[in-house]
């Protein structure tokens, strides 16, 4: 029997020893830089030393059919559709038969509804900033841009649990069913979900099929 591994993509500072831990963050590339990485980051503090540079909708160096399990946090809002796609298939692709993906992500049904209930002037602009889509200020100088650049904060697709559930079919995934923190029949879930991500936000499992089962 092969030897189980957990992998987390979009990583950022949250990196159990426990699972192999990815993010695609341009800062993570610069701070791995030899001597100019190790004396600027954008950041208050640097990413993890067992944090690893990799991006999903490229492919993870990870052996197809090798996982046990999959995490990821407040990521896939942050992709375009074509590439969240991409994503989903590359996720299904590395796990084991029978293997699971926790995913959590904004909640835009619960969003949405914070704005209709809110009677406010400041409604849409409430909205706009705890969804991400808006933008105040665009950066127009060196330093602003680079900021940009080392970042990636802008949400380019929003999702419900409709929707999210029937991509999630459509990628292969069975079992897809709504998600709390901590509530995986799998413990090792636990040592890499927190809390606060999960608030008011949409949690996800699903399964990759058995393999007698396709």
């Amino acid at each position: 029997m092969s030897k189980e591994q957990y992998i987390q993509y979009g990583s950022g500072f949250s990196a159990p020893r426990e699972w192999r831990n990815f993010d695609a963050s341009p800062t993570l590339r610069f701070e791995r830089l030899p001597v100019i990485g190790q004396l600027y980051t954008k950041n208050a503090t640097r990413f993890p030393d067992n944090v690893e540079y990799g991006d999903i909708v490229k492919g993870l160096p990870v052996a197809a059919d090798s996982c046990t399990g999959v995490y990821c946090s407040h990521i896939l809002e942050h992709l375009s559709l074509t590439d969240f796609r991409i994503a989903l298939a590359n996720t299904y692709n590395v796990l084991q038969s029978g293997g699971i993906f926790r995913l959590v992500v904004p909640d835009l049904d619960y969003l949405a509804r914070q704005y209709l209930n809110d009677n406010t002037d400041e409604a849409a602009y409430t909205f706009m900033r705890d969804s991400y889509l808006g933008i105040e200020n665009r950066p127009r100088h060196l330093k602003g841009l680079l900021a940009s650049w080392l970042g990636n904060s802008q949400h380019l697709w929003m999702w419900d649990y409709k929707s999210l559930s029937q991509e999630l079919i459509k990628a292969g995934f069975i079992e897809v069913r709504h998600a709390a923190f901590g509530d995986s029949v799998d413990a090792l879930f636990l040592t890499v979900e927190e809390q606060g991500r999960w608030d008011n936000c949409l949690g996800v499992e699903c399964k990759k099929p058995l393999e007698n089962a396709r």
